[in-house]
């Protein structure tokens, strides 16, 4: 009997500590770490929330359900890490109560300071208070893991939405070349300055999602936004800028897509999902050259200054998007991410939404002024001498 009751201990003991252990790597050290729990708690409310949105038709109603996914994951964790401590403890204290429902009792009486039963002996005594602080402080490590949460959320949301005035909604990489072309930077380039602001954005979002991998079930606050499809549509510009235009070869493109494919790898890894580490630049993509040369044809009917046809970029194109295609299609099947053109397949039968722009509201030049109307007088200028209206445009 006593080899028995020294191995409940160390059973629970075992249980305390590597529930402890779990807490220590997912919630204060500062380093991706994909932990057995965490795993476990992610892919349960996983598979229940995807019972749920498969049950559904159109994708908002989809993204609805699924934006409660990440609430019930940090939900699941809590319990889950309360529930450890309550099996490690209840088995340490089970043989000096000699009785297992009065254990568990006992030690959720402790966790949660209610003090409603308690074993007059000086070992119950000192695993009821161990019982106690351990209750106390995964709750508060909890709580003050919130704001660092929604602290990367917010910064995360900020260029995503951003993004939608240039890249569409959902994005779309070629959408984005349209649109800085006519309707955004018509008289400037400012595509290198875009893609230090997104190179950046990807190393904070690399870092804040491998570390605390909860944030990529956080979704964006339109049903048509996507982190990881905004970062997609980024990469998929900077590819066809440098496969069309090879005078304006720089720096900024390049290291957007690097940093691109480095943050979905780190994310990846930290989800469980491998990537390939060197891919063969002449391998072939899931994007046909069909997809690819409609896009080129969409630059050319806005005077997009394309350097290359169609044929001769695509090897270009192709050679930059294999680092990153097959990790981003994978990844954005796992978060179920709007279906934007060029993003890959989803875990159901998805139709792919296409990019809605806002309607041309382009004032009738020859409309007479009305009544009240600023005249000429009015304006101190000519209406020769004033800058021309950009608003309406056709990226508008």
């Amino acid at each position: 009997m006593l080899v028995l009751h020294v191995l409940i201990v160390a059973v629970g003991a075992v249980v305390v500590v590597s529930v402890t252990t779990n807490i220590v790597r997912s919630l204060v050290i500062p380093r991706a770490q994909r932990t057995l729990l965490t795993a476990v708690v992610d892919t349960g409310v996983d598979l229940v929330f995807r019972s749920l949105a498969g049950r559904v038709r159109s994708y908002e109603n989809k993204d609805r359900i699924l934006a409660a996914q990440a609430s019930a994951v940090l939900l699941a964790q809590l319990f889950g890490w309360l529930a450890g401590f309550e099996l490690g403890y209840a088995l340490v204290l089970w043989p000096v109560t000699g009785n297992v429902g009065r254990s568990f009792e006992e030690v959720a009486s402790s966790m949660f300071t209610l003090g409603f039963v308690v074993t007059q002996h000086a070992g119950p005594i000192a695993i009821d208070v161990l019982a106690a602080a351990t209750g106390l402080v995964v709750v508060a490590l909890q709580i003050s893991y919130l704001p660092t949460l929604y602290s990367a959320y917010n910064r995360r949301e900020t260029e995503v939405t951003l993004l939608g005035a240039r890249a569409g909604t959902p994005a779309w990489g070629p959408e984005l070349l349209v649109r800085t072309r006519y309707g955004v930077a018509v008289l400037s380039d400012d595509l290198p300055e875009l893609y230090v602001r997104w190179e950046r954005w990807a190393a904070d979002v690399a870092e804040s999602h491998s570390n605390y991998p909860v944030l990529v079930r956080f979704r964006s606050p339109h049903a048509l936004s996507s982190w990881l499809i905004s970062l997609l549509a980024v990469m998929d510009s900077a590819a066809m800028l440098l496969a069309l235009c090879p005078s304006r070869e720089r720096i900024e493109p390049r290291r957007a897509i690097r940093m691109g494919f480095v943050a979905m790898r780190e994310i990846g890894g930290a989800l469980g999902i491998r990537a390939e580490q060197d891919p063969d630049p002449d391998a072939d993509i899931n994007l046909t050259f069909a997809e690819f040369a409609g896009a080129v044809d969409q630059l050319r009917a806005v005077g997009f200054p394309i350097e290359r046809d169609a044929a001769e970029a695509w090897p270009h194109f192709r050679g930059w998007r294999v680092n990153y295609e097959s990790l981003a299609y994978e990844l954005a099947r796992h978060i179920s991410a709007v279906p934007a053109p060029w993003s890959g397949p989803r875990r159901w039968p998805a139709e792919t939404i296409a990019v809605r722009r806002p309607p041309n509201r382009a004032p009738s030049r020859a409309a007479a002024p009305k009544a009240g109307q600023a005249t000429q007088e009015a304006s101190g200028k000519p209406a020769a001498d004033r800058p021309p209206d950009r608003t309406g445009t056709v990226a508008d």
